[in-house]
């Protein structure tokens, strides 16, 4: 028998049962649907979190500091020098840290001061919640968390636009173990920019070419990026050789990734209970329409069909339906994501919240459901299939 004979009757079943065909395969979409929505969950809460702390930038990039034994590791010009004959190194960002006190009118409070270039921020992935970040024409700007402006009772849109000044204390190094300082206190005012979302820490980003007059070379640390990912490894184990101790935001990146992997199969995994529940009603479904076929069977074989041709047209038909579930469930798990984060959003809004993407799913995995659904209609048809198949001819034609 041709093939699209056999199409032609497998898929006459769809019409002289309609709303039973229907069901199964809507049963089939509602599991399909229901792994599709709470993946899409998984990956959307995964981005979601990946996007707010960090960037593509700081994925490139290496934290530099200083090894254990100060003298010999400590971050300065001829450490940069070094660092940057690798030949993987793309940028460096140094970072000069101080403890400072700042002041903004009658109020003064403690804060910790980190001079950098613009550059440090992109390599950080570093976001202004309110106001912006300063650039290289920006001297006298500055960047503060959060808690450094509820120092002065500031709201983070209050603060933009404020002057401060800063007195800082600047190490001199070590001496018989014991750190020595100098206090300066800076005249020049710094006019708040932006905000940095931080309720923890009170600190203050400032342009490091406002203080160049200090000649400072010793550097808390440096942002090192690299090419491309793929020297990551190989750029870090030169630095570490160099005594230098090393840390990376990928590397809590892939940490997080790989809880969320684990929440991701366990979202799957109750989506399966619904995937299997619709797969013993398609089952189910070609068992009945094996019984009420087993005459058309007797009289196919009669005139000429194989058991082959009956096995292909039973396994066609179960195919098509879980090819159709899967569409289908493709349809509803993506419809559902859109109205529950639709719903959660007027929700959030309404509270006061920002606007969030719940959901998102990978095109691959869009390719894997569709095949999914496939193999599990090919799975639930093998037994009414093989039955068909072995179905003594006679038998069948006597079949009431």
């Amino acid at each position: 028998m041709r093939l699209p004979d056999l199409i032609l009757l497998s898929t006459r079943a769809f019409t002289a049962r309609p709303m039973r065909t229907f069901l199964t395969i809507l049963g089939v979409s509602v599991g399909i649907g229901t792994v599709l929505f709470l993946v899409s969950l998984g990956y959307g809460l995964q981005n979601m979190v990946l996007n707010k702390i960090t960037t593509a930038d700081a994925l490139l990039s290496i934290d530099v500091s200083a090894g254990s034994d100060y003298d010999s590791a400590s971050l300065n010009q001829t450490s940069i020098k070094k660092i940057s004959e690798i030949k993987e190194v793309a940028e460096i960002s140094p970072l000069i840290s101080s403890t400072a006190q700042m002041s903004l009118g009658d109020l003064t409070g403690d804060t910790l001061v980190n001079a950098v270039e613009p550059s440090f921020f992109r390599l950080g992935g570093i976001s202004a919640s309110s106001g912006k970040l300063f650039n290289d024409n920006d001297k006298y700007s500055a960047v503060i968390s959060t808690a450094g402006a509820r120092l002065f009772n500031l709201a983070p849109e209050e603060a933009i636009g404020k002057q401060i000044t800063l007195t800082l204390f600047i190490s001199n190094g070590f001496k018989d173990g014991i750190e020595e300082t100098k206090t300066i206190a800076r005249a020049d005012k710094y006019t708040i920019a932006g905000v940095v979302a931080n309720e923890n820490s009170s600190y203050i980003y400032i342009p490091a070419a406002s203080l160049a007059d200090l000649d400072i070379d010793n550097y808390s640390q440096l942002k090192v990026k690299v090419s491309q990912e793929s020297y990551l490894s190989p750029v870090r184990n030169k630095i570490i050789n160099l005594g230098f101790l090393v840390s990376s935001l990928s590397d809590t990146i892939e940490q997080a990734k790989n809880i969320f992997r684990v929440i991701q199969i366990i979202l799957a995994l109750f989506g399966l209970v619904a995937l299997v529940v619709s797969a013993i009603g398609m089952f189910n479904t070609m068992t009945v329409t094996l019984l009420e076929r087993i005459n058309e069977i007797g009289i196919l074989r009669s005139i000429g069909a194989s058991a082959n041709d009956i096995l292909f047209l039973f396994l066609i038909e179960s195919v098509l339906m879980g090819f159709l579930g899967g569409l289908g469930g493709i349809i509803v798990g993506y419809s559902s994501g859109k109205i529950a984060n639709f719903s959660l959003n007027i929700l959030a809004k309404t509270f006061g919240g920002q606007p969030l993407n719940l959901f998102y799913c990978p095109t691959w995995f869009i390719g894997f459901i569709i095949i999914f659904s496939t193999v599990i209609g090919l799975l639930t048809g093998v037994y009414p299939s093989r039955r068909a198949a072995k179905l003594n001819p006679l038998e069948a034609l006597r079949y009431k």
